[in-house]
């Protein structure tokens, strides 16, 4: 089984080091919120997370999820780990303290997210989606269902979900053939089938809150005409009091290839009371507040496992011998594999992407929390749009290298990567599922060049690009050849952008053969401009903590010198074109 122990310094290092975004030290809410207890937080996550939810990783893949006598079963200590997890208030980590929260800002619990995500994917899940379905109820429901359903939902006694994909649509919901018959109470009985719903159903919680999207019986076709509503799996009296079962029932659970641990259902919803969250025929407006969240937390997957994948890997070349290095100092027998060049380049590789990675998740969090709280409207906008552009690239970027990532270390590990004895390739199974769910990176690249590039505020990636040069215009020497090997990289971006604004006039074609390569050429950009503000702190505060500030400075140089260069390949490949493509032939 793998270990794993939480990355607290970096991340503490990111917390308080990296917090220098004015508009976020403006926000209210948070002023009250110190190191001290942030770092007491992580510091009782990383307990929870190592000793209790790890072991549930190796235990979930050997003993899935089983659907019995209609009954969704977990595996075995899921139960006890749970009622520990939010007994000890994890659950309700970053929701409102009106109904019970903690209130802690999302630059705290996406940390918190990331530890879940090394230490055990599939449990993690059965707790992901019901804070997605609070932030959904959240923003957009009456303040009576806020009142009647959020308690329970934050101190983690009941459940969320949410339900989109159906047997005729997932991409495509506008084809959606769920139906919503209003009833005299201003309740809806809904109909239909959902496919492929995480947390679905299981014996974890006394309620499951289900966030179900479908068309009221006098809505317009297509998108237009879809709406969205709260179905519990048993009926909420007014006292609060659960209720009898509503018409929703558990058809089957897939069989997956990882994150065996979690259930993910098929549900049927035959005359299921449901009640209407935010306006008729608004509904995906509504499920996108839970869909980018989730989206971005999907990332965060990504880099957990890619972090419990590198430590291991680094664990095992410390204690591996296999040949002799080319600088060997042993006289006879092998030399441990880390004193290999390419063992060295793979792990550095590793490193360097995660660190970056979670740096760029920080100020992603940031920016999430401005968008959301800040008091100044324009600057909340200003916000929003960044995070709206970035949340594609988060998503597929960090699931994407995760899979690389997982894969050097099975590689690394040679023949025991391949076995389950060491639980290096259940890492690879339970991150394959991290590029297709939630819309699968294909489709986030779609989103990211036809939809967020440009929106009604005007061209969000100039002004992304401009943000990016002018906070990275800083007055030290040491910073400059990294600062000089970015804007080299941006300028490629830039020159990619234009092509990419001049073909969607007369070849979208070639657009779309080109927009996974655009995202990464962004994404890339995007993890060196915050290594940048990370080499800036390890340059200015050097003498303070040798040893830590010189392996950031030396990962940063493997990062712009073996990863960053990427990007010219991207950009060749991509800006070839697609005549090529389109014109041939399969047999």
């Amino acid at each position: 089984m793998p270990t794993y122990t939480a990355p607290l310094e970096d991340m503490m290092f990111l917390y308080e080091k990296l917090k220098n975004n004015k508009n976020y030290n403006e926000i209210e809410k948070y002023k009250e919120i110190t190191s001290e207890l942030v770092k007491d937080v992580l510091q009782e996550a990383a307990k929870i997370n190592q000793n209790i939810i790890l072991p549930l990783a190796k235990i979930g893949d050997e003993n899935p999820t089983i659907l019995e006598n209609g009954v969704v079963r977990t595996p075995p200590g899921y139960k006890e780990a749970y009622k520990k997890f939010i007994e000890d208030g994890w659950q309700s980590l970053s929701c409102d303290p009106k109904y019970g929260g903690q209130g802690m800002p999302k630059t705290v619990s996406a940390f918190f997210d990331e530890m879940l995500s090394s230490s055990s994917l599939a449990f993690k899940l059965y707790t992901e989606l019901s804070i997605g379905a609070y932030n959904c109820i959240h923003h957009h429901a009456s303040d009576h269902i806020k009142d009647k359903f959020l308690p329970k939902m934050v101190e983690g006694k009941w459940s969320g979900t949410m339900c989109l994909t159906e047997p005729v649509c997932g991409t495509d919901l506008g084809l959606l053939k769920t139906k919503a018959i209003e009833q005299a109470d201003g309740t809806f009985k809904l109909s239909g089938q959902k496919i492929f719903i995480t947390s679905g159903d299981h014996d974890l919680t006394e309620n499951i809150i289900h966030l179900v999207i479908a068309r009221a019986a006098d809505s317009p076709s297509g998108t237009k005409g879809i709406s969205l509503f709260l179905v519990p799996k048993f009926i909420v009296n007014e006292d609060g009091s659960i209720g009898l079962r509503n018409g929703v029932s558990t058809g089957s659970i897939e069989s997956k290839m990882g994150i065996k641990g979690s259930a993910t259902c098929v549900l049927n919803f035959d005359n299921a009371t449901g009640y209407m969250i935010g306006p008729k025929n608004k509904g995906l407006n509504s499920m996108f507040t839970m869909m980018n969240l989730e989206r971005i937390v999907v990332g965060i997957q990504g880099l957990g496992i890619s972090e419990i994948a590198y430590q291991n890997s680094l664990s095992y070349s410390k204690e591996r011998k296999q040949g002799k290095s080319n600088n060997t100092k042993s006289n006879n027998g092998a030399d441990f594999i880390i004193e290999h060049a390419d063992i060295r380049k793979s792990l550095l590789n590793m490193k360097s992407i995660i660190e970056g990675e979670r740096a760029l998740c920080f100020w992603l969090s940031q920016q999430t929390e401005v968008s959301l709280y800040h008091k100044d409207e324009k600057i909340r906008q200003e916000a929003s749009d960044l995070v709206s552009l970035m949340t594609p690239v988060v998503k597929s970027l960090f699931t994407d290298m995760g899979m690389e990532i997982t894969s050097d270390a099975m590689q690394i590990f040679g023949g025991y990567g391949y076995t389950k004895d060491q639980g290096i390739e259940q890492l690879y199974r339970d991150n394959r599922i991290t590029p297709i769910y939630e819309g699968t990176n294909s489709i986030q690249a779609i989103d990211l060049v036809f939809r967020k590039l440009v929106n009604k505020n005007g061209n969000i990636i100039d002004k992304y690009i401009s943000l990016i040069k002018k906070e990275t215009l800083i007055n030290d020497e040491n910073i400059k050849p990294f600062v000089e090997k970015l804007n080299k990289n941006i300028e490629l971006l830039e020159k990619f952008t234009q092509w990419i604004n001049e073909k969607m006039k007369n070849s979208k074609d070639d657009v779309s053969a080109a927009c996974n390569d655009y995202l990464k050429v962004l994404g890339l950009v995007s993890i060196a401009y915050s290594w940048i503000k990370v080499l800036e702190v390890s340059f200015r505060d050097y003498e303070k903590n040798k040893q830590f500030y010189e392996e950031k400075i030396q990962t940063a140089n493997f990062f712009f010198n073996r990863v960053l260069p990427r990007i010219e390949s991207y950009y060749l490949t991509a800006t070839s074109g697609s005549k090529y493509i389109m014109d041939f032939k399969f047999n």
